[in-house]
C-alpha cells in the first residue's frame, strides 16, 4: 500500500516537472491547466495497473476519471491553443519578477501536484486497499451523483463556448441555459463529480478519508482559484452585478425575480 502511494507521488512530481520545463521554456505557465485532467487519468490508471485491482467499483472510478479528464483536457486545449498566457499567470509573472521561475515551480506546478494528489484520494485509496470492491446500490448512487456533475460541467462548458462564438455576444454576460440557474455550472459540476467518486469509493470499502478529496476541490473552487478569481475579472463588466443579484453563486436554483 505505502509503496503505491510513494510511487504515485513520484509520478506526479515527474509529470509536473515536465510541465514546468516546457512552461518555462515557452514562458507560458498556464499550460499547467491542460495537465490537470490528464494528470488524474495517468494517476488513476497507474494505481489501477500497479495494484492489479480490477474490481467493479475500482474500474468504474478509473473509467469515470478517464472520461472526465480526457474531456477536460480537450476542452482546455481547444480553448487555449494559439493564445498567450492566461491573465492570472501573466499577472503572477509580472508580480514575481526575477523570482518567477522558482515561484512558478513551487506555487504553480508543485502546488498543483499536491492538490492533485489530495483530490485523487478516492482512486488512490481504493486501489491500495488490496481487495477489489463490488458494485453495489450505493455505488450506483455515487454514479448518479457523478453523472449530474458531468452534465453540469460538460453542458455548461459547451453552452459558454457557443455563446462566445457568436460575435453579437461580445462583452455580454452569459445568463441562459444552465448559466441561468448558477453563475458557475462548470465549477459546480466538477465538485459534484468528485463527491460522486467519493461515494463510489466508500461503497467499495474505501476509508472516510476519501471525502477529503471533494471537500478540498469544493473549497478550492468556491474560495480560492475558481469562483473568486473569475468573478473578480467580471465584476466591472456591464450587467454582471445585475446577473449576480438574481443568479445563485454556485449551487443551482431558480433565479430570483427581477
Amino acid at each position: 500500500m505505502h509503496s503505491i502511494i510513494i510511487e504515485s507521488i513520484l509520478v506526479l512530481f515527474v509529470y509536473f516537472f515536465l510541465f514546468f520545463v516546457v512552461g518555462t521554456a515557452i514562458k507560458n505557465n498556464s499550460i499547467v491547466d491542460m495537465g490537470w485532467g490528464i494528470g488524474f487519468v495517468i494517476l488513476a490508471w497507474f494505481t489501477t495497473l500497479r495494484s492489479g485491482n480490477f474490481g467493479g467499483a475500482n474500474l468504474l472510478i478509473t473509467i469515470l476519471i478517464s472520461i472526465w479528464g480526457i474531456r477536460l483536457f480537450y476542452h482546455i486545449l481547444k480553448r487555449n491553443l494559439g493564445k498567450g498566457e492566461d491573465f492570472r499567470y501573466a499577472n503572477w509573472r509580472k508580480e514575481w519578477g526575477k523570482w518567477v521561475i522558482p515561484r512558478a515551480f513551487f506555487q504553480v506546478y508543485m502546488l498543483q501536484g499536491v492538490f492533485m494528489f489530495i483530490v485523487a484520494l478516492p482512486v488512490i485509496l481504493i486501489n491500495t486497499q488490496g481487495s477489489p470492491g463490488d458494485i453495489t446500490l450505493f455505488s450506483m448512487i455515487g454514479l448518479v451523483i457523478w453523472l449530474i456533475g458531468f452534465f453540469f460541467e460538460s453542458v455548461g462548458d459547451y453552452q459558454l463556448k457557443k455563446f462566445k462564438e457568436n460575435p453579437e455576444n461580445k462583452g455580454k454576460i452569459m445568463d441562459s441555459g444552465l448559466w441561468k440557474y448558477t453563475r458557475h455550472p462548470n465549477y459546480f459540476g466538477e465538485a459534484t463529480m468528485w463527491w460522486g467518486l467519493g461515494v463510489i469509493s466508500i461503497s467499495a470499502g474505501g476509508s472516510i478519508a476519501v471525502f477529503i478529496s471533494p471537500i478540498v476541490i469544493t473549497y478550492l473552487l468556491l474560495f480560492v482559484s475558481g469562483v473568486p478569481m473569475l468573478e473578480k475579472s467580471f465584476d466591472k463588466r456591464p450587467g454582471y452585478q445585475e446577473y449576480k443579484e438574481v443568479t445563485p453563486k454556485f449551487f443551482p436554483w431558480f433565479p430570483k425575480k427581477k
